[in-house]
């Protein structure tokens, strides 16, 4: 398997395997938001549970280009490493046929089951990563990432 497609599977498990992110968003005045997130990855998308009302769902109604960042667990003594991308994002409403989908197979139960969906104005945000992913550490193995953490970046196309 080439470094290539190795790097393109750590980078799909590292998203599908954490459940917190940093979600960048900037309203149509371009006033930059970004706020901590749980998630849940579903073939390579990523869906938040939220209000309507809240700042992000406002901005991205205004602006649908997002940033993500994916801290992974640390790990001692290595540097703090992460996967981040642009993307587009979408407030979903809760009957939208995709989101019905997902919650009745219980896709979303991580992000939902403490009663989200309960609250008036719930939506779930369906974050579409844009091709081209970037690490840092992901991919890179221990002795050169110790060896030399300044060039420990990396970035991969996901398609």
């Amino acid at each position: 398997m080439s470094e290539t497609e190795q790097l393109r599977q750590a980078v799909r498990a590292a998203i599908a395997d954490n459940t917190f992110c940093t979600l960048a968003t900037s309203s149509a005045a371009n006033r930059p938001h970004v706020v901590g997130v749980l998630y849940v990855a579903v073939d390579g998308v990523l869906y938040v549970s939220t209000s309507d009302t809240s700042i992000k769902a406002r901005n991205i109604g205004q602006n649908p280009h997002v940033a993500v960042c994916i801290p992974l667990p640390p790990q001692p003594g290595l540097p703090p490493l992460c996967v981040q991308f642009q993307g587009t994002a979408e407030v979903c409403a809760l009957q939208d046929p995709r989101m019905v989908a997902l919650l009745g197979t219980g896709q979303l139960d991580a992000i939902t089951g403490h009663g989200a969906l309960d609250v008036p104005g719930s939506c779930l945000l369906r974050i579409t990563p844009g091709r081209r992913v970037a690490t840092y550490g992901v991919g890179v193995p221990l002795d050169e990432l110790m060896r030399d953490p300044m060039h420990a970046d990396r970035s991969v196309v996901l398609s």
